[in-house]
């Protein structure tokens, strides 16, 4: 399994960024892709994910309302449009992709992951 996301940048508070996760070389029918957020310092932490066998969206507490979670499955390819961006969003952004996903927000339940992309919002 390969994921690459990309989108990450600069952006000023109130600004948008829209991440990609391309996900590629894996053969599973149900997946989750999740999106993750590790600011320095900090625990990793989940922000939003996808199940792609029912479509349901998942978002934390933080994001829900500025952030929006989309997926193309025709270029396997889950976005995350981020919008209002706040100081306290600044984090490598990271996607990633299991199978048995219970709890869609728990990192240690996903095998694979992306490298990660910067973002980084001045106030």
């Amino acid at each position: 399994v390969q994921l690459v996301e990309s989108g990450g940048g600069l952006v000023q508070a109130g600004g948008s960024l829209r991440l990609s996760c391309a996900a590629s070389r894996f053969t599973f029918d149900d997946y989750v892709i999740g999106w993750f957020r590790q600011a320095p310092g900090k625990e990793r932490e989940g922000v939003s994910a996808i199940n792609d066998s029912d479509g349901n969206t998942y978002y934390a507490d933080s994001v829900k309302g500025r952030f929006t979670i989309s997926s193309d499955t025709a270029k396997n390819t889950v976005y995350l449009q981020m919008n209002s961006l706040k100081p306290e969003d600044t984090a490598v952004y990271y996607c990633a992709l299991d199978t048995r996903v219970v709890s869609p927000y728990n990192p240690y339940e996903y095998r694979y992951w992306g490298q990660g992309t910067q973002v980084t919002v001045s106030s």
